[in-house]
């Protein structure tokens, strides 16, 4: 099942990463790095806000309205919620826009605005398909949404040029167009009859994951900030592509697992009790750590490779030392949030988040405060790795005290030497070329650590593999 949940959203996701990552190599060398570090602080700000008002309505969504029909007064009652939430975001973002980014306070403002309304509608919807298990059509918005967010903010910078505010406005409109056909779709298949829970018990999960998002600032966001008020937007810039390049991978996979896994381990909690879901977990660690080790892997070996290729000169200086740091970090973020925290929602206890955050969001934010007036980026990166570990140990410890997760430890030591030979593979080969143009280390560095990495797992996981090629083969019509 988690196999073949991941190869329905995986497409999806792959190619709406594929379109940030072909945006950010435009963008990086078609506009300055103030704009582009200005436009990364939209992103930052608006998740930040959205985390704490508006996000967490998809996450009690998914927990309380079932899967299948879900009746008109649910969506209602949802609808308004969110509506006052989102208006509520809206004030606060345009305060942090004040605070933030002084000197472009009215653009910067309109920017996260735009972006935090759209982003309300568009997961809105997305959140009603994922709950009537029409996970086709949801693939099929992801596509369309990739597709505008890449062409629309392009032809922004085509016309007018060095603009953050113009280029995200563009990215807002696509991700609206998308937003809006999931409402429509959606709505068609809307059943009649009264909600399936109270405005009591949406917020009972809801407002400690607000909570939450006010308590993770120091782990999402605050490294970001701290480097725009310590240095300047160009210093994000840095910042903000080396991550985005290095964090892509790892959740592009980490997400595809996620999304068909969480319901499903929300209705084997409900059907078949807390040991069943924990069981559950424990096998969708195992699957994210046989794919999520050896990204990592090859990210930190080919590391100079993906800078280079993919990056302005501008953004060189450190890109070797900041892949392996955030991607550690990445890492470490997903299977707290996938894995250990899956369960605080099962038992419908969001409230340890902010208990395992916490100490966490104050660690990042006073290794920030000490890092990064020396360090700049890299001590923004080491802050980001530093918090990422102490909220996936406070998750793991405080998930045993609901139910224990069996640690999937065989599959995780096959998956870490896995990566190990998959990293090595990927170096030795991109070595071997010497002194040739990059674009061919990078290949023969990728093409040798993937033939090792599917090579191993044909080898450690025949059935799974056999499946794997059976699925593909009827999706693409071969016989």
């Amino acid at each position: 099942m988690l196999l073949r949940s991941t190869l329905i959203y995986a497409p999806a996701i792959l190619l709406t990463r594929l379109s940030a990552l072909l945006l950010l190599v435009i963008a990086t060398r078609l506009i300055d790095t103030t704009e582009y570090g200005l436009l990364t602080l939209v992103v930052t700000v608006g998740e930040l806000t959205d985390s704490a008002v508006t996000n967490w309505l998809r996450i009690a969504l998914l927990r309380l309205g079932g899967k299948g029909d879900i009746s008109r007064g649910s969506v209602m009652l949802a609808a308004r919620v969110l509506l006052v939430t989102t208006l509520a975001g809206l004030v606060l973002a345009s305060v942090a826009a004040g605070l933030i980014v002084p000197e472009r306070w009215v653009d910067f403002a309109i920017a996260v605005g735009v972006y935090l309304a759209v982003g309300a509608v568009s997961r809105f919807g997305l959140t009603l398909l994922q709950m009537q298990q029409r996970h086709s059509v949801y693939s099929m918005l992801e596509f369309l949404r990739a597709i505008l967010q890449l062409i629309l903010p392009v032809a922004a910078i085509a016309i007018f040029h060095d603009s953050f505010l113009m280029v995200s406005l563009a990215s807002s409109v696509a991700t609206l167009c998308a937003g809006v056909v999931a409402l429509w779709y959606a709505s068609g298949r809307v059943v009649a009859g009264p909600p399936r829970f109270t405005y009591r018990e949406l917020f009972a999960l809801g407002i400690p994951l607000m909570a939450m998002a006010v308590v993770g600032f120091g782990i999402n966001n605050a490294e970001r900030v701290l480097l725009k008020l310590y240095y300047d937007a160009g210093a994000v810039a840095v910042f903000a592509a080396t991550y985005a390049l290095a964090r892509q991978p790892i959740d592009t996979v980490a997400n595809a697992i996620n999304m068909g896994a969480f319901p499903e381990m929300v209705a084997r909690f409900d059907s078949h009790g807390q040991h069943a879901a924990a069981e559950f977990i424990s096998h969708q660690m195992a699957l994210m750590a046989r794919l999520c080790f050896p990204i990592v892997a090859m990210l930190i070996a080919l590391s100079h490779e993906i800078g280079v290729l993919l990056l302005p000169a501008e953004y060189h200086a450190h890109v070797g030392e900041l892949f392996p740091i955030i991607a550690l970090g990445v890492l470490a973020t997903n299977f707290s949030s996938f894995g250990f925290e899956n369960m605080f929602h099962a038992h419908k206890k969001p409230w340890l988040l902010i208990v395992a955050m916490l100490p966490a969001s104050a660690l990042t934010i006073v290794l920030s405060i000490v890092l990064i007036p020396n360090l700049a980026e890299v001590g923004a990166a080491l802050a980001l790795l530093g918090g990422a570990l102490a909220s996936l140990l406070a998750s793991m410890l405080l998930s045993r005290l609901l139910t224990p997760i069996p640690l999937p430890y065989r599959e995780l030591g096959i998956a870490l030497g896995t990566a190990v030979a998959t990293g090595v593979a990927a170096w030795v080969a991109a070595a071997l070329t010497g002194d040739a143009w990059v674009v061919f280390k990078l290949a023969a560095g990728s093409i040798a650590g993937g033939l090792v990495f599917l090579g191993l797992q044909s080898l450690l996981h025949p059935a799974e593999t056999r499946a794997i090629i059976g699925q593909v083969r009827s999706k693409l019509g071969m016989a």
